[in-house]
């Protein structure tokens, strides 16, 4: 009854609206030391190649292009998962699925998320004076305490889940459609397995639904209308603050915002790309114009593109699994071959993180947590053990080392959930099984157990197309060491005071702000 008191009296003072979380700012700002704003960019689906500094067949970047060459590009930088709910997860935990409990996504009927004895970036900012807020898709739990309100964030603006999930008015772009909400009684239409025809996609500000269904080509603009104000208010108040930004770009569907948003006949894939570089870019010039030289932005996405989706989906760049490909099925999202989980990355604060610097450390959206929380002179939480290092050396340009070991968990394709079975070690990767995901073609590659593993050399191969032969010396001098680290990891999540998440799902936990109207229809904004 704890948390129902808290919402009770949350919902009280959030009435106010934006500006509820603000109120005491001024009175305690100024007695707070000099330390970093941060502004966390997390793109849903993007993938390597989308990145104009990255491929240069991409042309529709130019805010993040010009933000690479004012700050740091990460070229060997990779998401925790391979998918959305857990990468998320390990974003805001610097630990690992088999850690944090959450190893694959949650649902709209889904009771819990992210366990509560798991500690947010959030929750450890704001005992180190910083004002926290949320906009964009969380997914990880939105019933109960799983809110973001309760995580942490004083403020929150998004959809709990991913924008797939339940219907729209104006559908936007997809593979295959889907249809738009009933208007009324449309029982019997002819609707794909993927859809979500009966509940309307929700939109919250803080415990508030605001909109149901959700204006998608509106969204890119509300959301930067609300970063905006956000870092404004913020900034004002003379406190420290977190902002965290997940993207509805690049997942499907893709809805883009009026008639001269696509003004030379592109794909919509491509003005989705330039709808999402325009709101990044807003973003940055807010920052920019506010406090420049005491905030940094940390861009990255979430796991690589969704294959299956055809033409309305991106680019892995070189990293093409060929080995995967000829075996069948697709090797990016929900994949551990990289074009799954190598994300575009880029760091920018003027001043402090070197200009123009294109890094080669091998990093992971693992690392954000630990490294906000030292340049926030704040203190990870005791009880527990990370994946994830303190990256303010490369980020400062001091260092170019990052990890010397990797571990990139199933995500869908082959294995069980969250299992740790290909082992990244220096320059070597290592599978022990091998899958791919559903390709355009609407193929899925063969699950296969490696063992010994198959280990490919990324720096001389990093379209993952030929392995090492497994008699070769090259071969057997990796191999134990490989068999060690996996080991030693796996013992040592074994030892960890580790979460496990509630993954039971409860059709009345569905966001729906009025029962009464079909698809739970409400129109607030």
């Amino acid at each position: 009854m704890g948390w129902l008191f808290l919402k009770v009296l949350l919902v009280g003072v959030s009435f106010s609206g934006f500006l509820y979380p603000f109120m005491d700012f001024c009175l305690r700002g100024k007695r707070m030391g000099q330390k970093p704003n941060i502004v966390i960019i997390l793109a849903d689906d993007m993938g390597w190649g989308d990145l104009g500094a990255n491929w240069a067949e991409t042309k529709d970047t130019a805010n993040l292009d010009k933000m690479a060459s004012e700050g740091m590009r990460f070229v060997d930088f990779h998401a925790a998962a391979s998918t959305c709910s857990p990468s998320r997860a390990s974003l805001l935990t610097g630990r690992l699925g088999l850690r944090n409990g959450v190893t694959h996504n949650f649902a709209v009927t889904s009771a819990g998320g992210l366990p509560l004895n798991e500690t947010t970036l959030a929750e450890v900012l704001r005992p180190a004076g910083y004002v926290t807020g949320m906009i964009g898709k969380w997914h990880l739990g939105h019933h109960g305490s799983y809110h973001p309100n309760f995580r942490g964030f004083d403020y929150y603006f998004g959809i709990p889940y991913s924008h797939d999930m339940g219907c729209t008015d104006a559908p936007g772009y997809d593979h295959p459609p889907c249809p738009a909400c009933p208007q009324g009684n449309d029982s019997s239409r002819n609707l794909e397995r993927d859809c979500y025809p009966d509940i309307a996609l929700p939109l919250y500000e803080n415990l508030h639904i605001v909109e149901q269904p959700v204006n998608l080509s509106g969204l890119a603009r509300k959301y930067a209308e609300k970063a905006t104000q956000f870092i404004q208010q913020a900034s004002a108040s003379g406190r420290p603050f977190l902002l965290y930004v997940g993207l509805a770009h690049m997942h499907v569907p893709l809805a883009v915002a009026g008639p001269r948003a696509n003004p030379r006949g592109q794909s919509p894939y491509r003005a989705g790309l330039r709808e999402m570089d325009s709101l990044v870019g807003q973003i940055k010039d807010k920052v920019d114009h506010t406090a420049k030289e005491n905030t940094l932005l940390w861009f990255t996405g979430d796991n690589g593109p969704w294959a299956q989706k055809c033409e309305l989906a991106g680019s892995v760049g070189p990293f093409t699994g060929r080995w995967q490909i000829h075996q069948g099925g697709s090797p990016a999202k929900q994949t551990t071959w990289e074009g799954g989980h190598r994300v575009p990355a880029l760091a920018y604060w003027p001043g402090t993180v070197p200009a123009n610097v294109t890094s080669t450390a091998l990093l992971s959206v693992l690392d954000i947590f630990p490294t906000v929380v030292a340049l926030a002179q704040a203190t990870l939480p005791q009880d527990r053990r990370f994946d994830g290092l303190d990256a303010s050396e490369v980020l400062l340009g001091r260092s170019q080392t990052g990890h010397r070991v990797l571990f990139h968990p199933n995500s869908g394709a082959a294995g069980g959930y969250g299992a740790l079975q290909t082992v990244r070690l220096e320059r070597y990767k290592a599978f022990y099984i091998t899958g791919g995901a559903r390709a355009c073609d609407g193929s899925v590659g063969p699950e296969q157990q490696q063992d010994p593993p198959l280990i490919f050399d990324l720096q001389e191969d990093a379209a993952e197309g030929e392995p090492l032969q497994r008699g070769g010396a090259e071969y057997q001098a990796v191999l134990p060491k490989v068999r060690k680290v996996l080991t030693d990891v796996l013992q040592d999540i074994a030892n960890d005071n580790i979460s496990r998440a509630d993954y039971t799902q409860d059709p009345s936990v569905i966001p729906c702000c009025n029962p009464y109207q079909i698809a739970c229809r409400c129109q607030t904004t």
